[in-house]
């Protein structure tokens, strides 16, 4: 009896996190219509707006209530995990509303849509010069939004539960400041801040105001949305992708090296291990780039420059931008971006793939083991790195998370490429989609479309979902759901047949 109270205790407290989480995502899903004004012959597209909002509200209002708890604090991992992946899920399936009313999207597109919006993926099967503004703004919020994170957007609220379990679910595992909730208030201005200065800077470069706005937030939460079927690339202008460098280098970045750099501590920037990484493979990438692709495709010096330098920062910081489409390009190139992709952005930032950090930990490793062989025997090598502002020392156990984690996230990318081969599409055109899908960048050689087979399209879902969320804590949070409503169960049955023998 003690196990099921305890049980029913943790789980209110778990659906009224999930209930508040609901009510913030219809408060965003209410955010496009305050584009009305300036667009009011979209007005009849109010609806497929509210009604899901209501219905998320009215669910939210409910847990929130019924659940009720005193208090919502100390949350574990695991729990942390139920109401990140019970919060996703459900926010996913009803942001996919507004595409199958507007749009007339099948469910199956439209919630593909949805996924790519709200894990800042940026791939599309949606005809963009058909969309009206509302929808647009849609996609767009969507990711800015996801790039956040509900979990972080609930807690910069004050609302909801704290504690290092929620945030670290959402792959926010390292705080800003000692207090969790100020951590996440922390996280949401220096986020506001860079979309407010990259809106204000592409509306200076030539953008209308409405493009400004849909291309900022795609940028800093690293989506890769645009408002236009080029891209980056409709504007050809390098004013425009000298703005979108910047934004898409940020939205990389973990936020403990975006506040370290607001606070003016670049002496601690300067020893993250992931801004080594970052140094090294940009401008090294950029120039074989450059080298080996570029410059025989594109003849203009500037052009094949340009090329070169933004498709490594887009592809790097798992944007997906593109300025140029990549069916002349040769092998070399194709590869390059498959391992830039698969390498993926910071910890603890908007950017998806294995992080920076696990790469940089990897490497660090094979330096201390061919060191190791030149030292003596009996000497003691120590294993310093730098995560953040923080030195740590690097453990048995930190090795094996981190390769658990890469072979799961390589799994699943061979995996995911292996269904599109079996659709039909060629290898290289395979891995690529699929690394682009499971990094959550959005480049693409053609396969996403409105005209994908449903295999590919359901397997790039799932990519997308896992990429987004960590996988350890989606098995984890999956896993604990399932062994807790077992034992529910279990306990109901063995207290119904005590009832039975009682009579």
């Amino acid at each position: 009896m003690r196990e099921r109270a305890y049980l029913r205790q943790r789980y209110a407290a778990i659906f009224s996190a999930v209930g508040l989480t609901f009510l913030i995502a219809a408060g965003v899903m209410l955010l496009p219509l305050s584009m009305l004004p300036a667009y009011p012959e979209e007005a009849r597209h109010a609806p497929a707006f509210l009604f899901p909002a209501g219905c998320l509200a009215l669910l939210g209002v409910f847990l929130a209530r019924i659940c009720r708890v005193p208090s919502l604090s100390d949350l574990s991992v695991e729990e942390g995990g139920v109401i990140v992946l019970i919060s996703w899920s459900v926010v996913i399936l009803f942001s996919a509303w507004p595409f199958v009313s507007i749009l007339k999207l099948p469910f199956s597109r439209a919630l593909f849509e949805s996924v790519s919006g709200w894990t800042t993926t940026g791939l599309s099967v949606v005809d963009v010069v058909q969309a009206g503004p509302l929808i647009l703004f849609w996609r767009s919020l969507t990711q800015f939004a996801g790039g956040a994170g509900l979990a972080v957007i609930m807690m910069s609220a004050i609302v909801g539960p704290t504690g290092v379990g929620i945030s670290s679910a959402e792959g926010r595992a390292e705080q800003l400041a000692p207090q969790i909730r100020q951590s996440a208030r922390l996280v949401m201005i220096i986020y506001s801040s860079y979309a407010a200065s990259g809106i204000l800077a592409y509306w200076l470069a030539g953008m209308s105001p409405f493009d400004a706005v849909n291309h900022a937030f795609a940028a800093v939460s690293t989506g890769g949305f645009s408002t236009r079927a080029a891209s980056i690339g409709h504007w050809n202008s390098a004013a425009v992708e000298w703005v979108t460098l910047p934004l898409m280098l940020l939205g990389n970045l973990s936020f403990v090296t975006a506040w370290l750099l607001w606070r003016g501590k670049f002496q601690m920037v300067g020893r993250s291990g992931e801004i080594h990484l970052l140094a090294l493979l940009i401008p090294s990438s950029a120039a074989a780039l450059f080298m080996f692709t570029c410059r025989a495709i594109y003849p203009n010096l500037d052009e094949s420059i340009r090329v070169a330098v933004f498709q490594t920062f887009s592809a790097m910081t798992t944007t997906g931008f593109s300025t140029v489409g990549y069916g002349n390009w040769n092998g070399f190139g194709m590869l390059l971006l498959i391992l830039l992709m698969l390498i993926g952005g910071g910890t603890c930032s908007t950017a998806g793939g294995i992080k920076q950090f696990r790469v940089y930990l990897f490497l660090k490793l094979l330096f201390w083991e061919l060191r190791r062989h030149l030292l003596p025997r009996t000497a003691v090598l120590e294993r310093p790195v730098w995560e953040g502002d923080e030195r740590v020392f690097v453990d048995d156990g930190m090795v094996r998370q981190a390769a658990v984690f890469i072979f799961l996230y390589l799994s699943t990318w061979l995996l995911g490429a292996l269904v599109l081969c079996a659709c039909g599409y060629t290898l290289s055109d395979s891995l690529f989609e699929f690394a682009s899908a499971v990094g959550t960048v959005g480049l693409s050689v053609g396969i996403t479309s409105p005209r994908m087979a449903d295999a590919a399209l359901w397997a790039e879902i799932f990519g997308m979902f896992l990429g987004r969320l960590e996988f350890i804590v989606v098995i984890a949070g999956l896993l604990k759901l399932c062994t807790d409503m077992k034992s529910a169960v279990a306990k109901t049955a063995q207290r119904e047949s005590v009832k039975i023998l009682d009579k």
